[in-house]
């Protein structure tokens, strides 16, 4: 068949008609020239929604949410300006554990009942599954039911004439799942932590490497007096001790603990109850026998202390003190204990707040656990010192 005269030919390049193989023509775009212009939004986050939309377009539970929702409801959080962080959150929500949680439960979100997520609760603590785990499960059900009140409800309740109430109630919130909880476990008294740092002293006389025995004893003075986190004290530097810095010098804590992606909370500490003559002598005669480097608290290759190792030193020191297992406790316990003996010798709650760097007054109140007698004490110095100003004499000796 005769091509057609009056069709216009394409013209082909020289390399098409020798018959070489091109590669495709680029973009005449232009291009910025430096540093590639960052996109708002990270490709690994447009797959991640991509991708649990796809999860969820496929899960036979949750099909009564369609992939619109989800776009729109991140499209929503987009608009307000709202962190990938936050966005990132709402897409998980109908992914991963959700689905395990939703599967658990076996019927749908608006029918689940009390009875319901205690069975699940019972189930994985049969499993031997841990608290956090089971706590994780009571909480992503919760924030998806949350999230069908704040948006679905009406056409829920249109749909099957059931109106949403939240079956996680005070009996099976996450707070109880476990027996586990800090606020039960009561922080080391101040003999017991006085016991503990004399045992150190001890060891430090007979111990075969001088070097780290004082350094795990300076180290752990500081957890307490300073109560800082594990990771708090293994990124201290030397140039964050400032002795001259208020009336008992103060450290700066440059990586504080923040909120999630947030970024860290720096916080100026005191040096309270002699930690800056421990941490004086510290800089003085022990910290010159590691090799030299920036790092505090360094190990013997002058790096800094990971905190499972911080962790790991605290339980070999009391096994070695050979106290019985209920009398040990865990790096935590001594900012804890920082907290409560603090409080119980009558510091402001919000001083204790700004120490341990807590964004609310209601975090540090979950880490104070006064003693037996703390009312009783609080009473008779409340007494005597009502006394020592009608008589004008001090009582409390």
């Amino acid at each position: 068949m005769a091509p057609d005269s009056t069709r216009p030919r394409k013209r082909r390049s020289s390399s098409q008609r020798c018959g070489s193989r091109t590669t495709a023509t680029p973009s005449l775009r232009p291009r910025p020239t430096g540093s590639r212009v960052p996109n708002p939004e990270p490709q690994h986050i447009r797959n991640s929604a991509r991708s649990s939309v796809r999860g969820h377009a496929r899960s036979r539970v949750r099909r009564q949410v369609t992939p619109e929702d989800i776009d729109r409801v991140v499209g929503d959080l987009a608009l307000k300006g709202r962190a990938t962080s936050t966005r990132r959150e709402y897409v998980q929500i109908f992914k991963g554990l959700l689905e395990r949680t939703l599967a658990a439960l076996g019927r749908p979100a608006w029918e689940v009942t009390p009875e319901d997520i205690d069975r699940v609760v019972g189930d994985l603590a049969l499993k031997g599954r841990a608290t956090s785990t089971r706590r994780e499960y009571v909480q992503i059900f919760k924030g998806f039911h949350r999230f069908l009140q704040a948006r679905k409800a009406a056409e829920i309740e249109a749909a099957f004439g059931v109106r949403l109430v939240c079956p996680v109630d005070e009996f099976n919130a996450s707070r109880l799942v476990g027996d586990d909880s800090p606020a039960l476990v009561p922080p080391p008294t101040p003999e017991r932590v006085a016991e503990f740092f004399d045992f150190m002293k001890q060891r430090i006389a007979t111990a075969r490497k001088y070097g780290p025995a004082a350094r795990d004893y300076a180290l752990f003075r500081t957890l307490y007096h300073a109560g800082l986190r594990s990771e708090e004290a293994s990124l201290l530097e030397k140039p964050d001790l400032h002795f001259t810095r208020g009336p008992f010098g103060k450290l700066h804590v440059r990586f504080g603990k923040g909120a999630h992606t947030s970024g860290p909370r720096p916080r100026w500490v005191p040096m309270l109850d002699g930690l800056d003559l421990v941490l004086r002598w510290f800089l003085a005669d022990v910290r010159p026998k590691f090799p030299d480097s920036d790092v505090l608290f360094a190990d013997e290759s002058g790096g800094a202390l990971h905190r499972g190792t911080i962790r790991n030193r605290l339980r070999y020191l009391m096994e070695l003190e050979g106290r019985p297992a209920a009398e040990r406790f865990s790096p935590h316990a001594l900012r804890r204990a920082c907290a409560t003996h603090n409080y119980e010798r009558g510091v402001d709650l919000v001083a204790i707040q700004q120490m341990l760097g807590h964004w609310t007054v209601s975090s540090t109140m979950r880490y104070v656990r006064p003693s037996a007698t703390f009312i009783e004490d609080a009473y008779q110095r409340a007494v005597a010192g009502t006394l020592a100003e009608l008589t004008g004499k001090d009582t409390t000796a």
